[in-house]
């Protein structure tokens, strides 16, 4: 039997301008440990990984109540490659692109954003597309069960470099869609290697009890079954 082809859309770990990143080595094996042995710490919400509820709703459930249901099957690719930077995305770009997403469906929207800019850069942030309030409702109104972005999908974001935060009201992917249990997958990389409009997927976020999101693991398997 053919090991599926996986592609992998996480993001590496690495020192970044955003996200501070803490790892140091706690034994070595040069000072004499039988076991080299690594601490590791950052924010939940960096690089790739998933928002629960609880990011913004009090009360709302955590990492481990989502159920990897919800993040695990087959993935609708809406594909919006080489729309223009800072290009305000609306139901007009995503009905034409998204006539196959179906209520339930875990929907990965395609920008490519990361053949344009590097995650390290100001310019991944400043210049990318957003999502508007309109189109986050476009998808809630399809049922779908979760969204994945493989740009800053919130315009306050790239505010944020600068220190200026903005109302959740502003945050429309997460005062639309994850407001109302719909999870979000943040800063997916490489969906462009995906070939059509589907694939199965999986994203597994580490079991964080209580928490507000976690990084994850998230991988396409073009051609294989789940």
């Amino acid at each position: 039997m053919n090991a599926p082809q996986i592609i992998d859309l996480t993001y590496t770990v690495a020192p970044h301008f955003r996200w501070k990143v803490e790892r140091d080595r706690v034994e070595r094996m040069e000072d004499g440990a039988a076991f080299q042995v690594t601490r590791f710490s950052m924010a939940v919400h960096g690089f790739t990984h998933i928002d629960s509820p609880r990011h913004m709703v009090p009360d709302g459930p955590t990492t481990d109540d989502v159920r990897l249901e919800q993040l695990v099957g087959e993935a609708k690719l809406v594909d919006l490659t080489g729309i223009a930077p800072e290009t305000a995305i609306t139901p007009a770009h995503l009905a034409p692109k998204a006539a196959h997403v179906e209520r339930g469906d875990i929907v990965l929207l395609r920008a490519a954003w990361d053949t344009v800019q590097r995650l390290d850069t100001p310019e991944f942030w400043t210049a990318s597309p957003y999502m508007t309030r309109e189109a986050c409702e476009w998808l809630l109104e399809r049922q779908v069960r979760a969204v994945g972005y493989d740009f800053p999908q919130d315009y306050p974001i790239r505010l944020l470099l600068s220190g200026e935060k903005r109302g959740i009201e502003e945050f429309v992917t997460h005062d639309v869609l994850l407001r109302n249990g719909v999870i979000m997958i943040e800063y997916l990389c490489n969906l462009h290697r995906i070939p059509g409009d589907r694939t199965p997927f999986l994203a597994l976020p580490l079991k964080i009890p209580d928490s507000d999101g976690a990084p994850a693991r998230a991988i396409a398997l073009p051609g294989a079954r789940l």
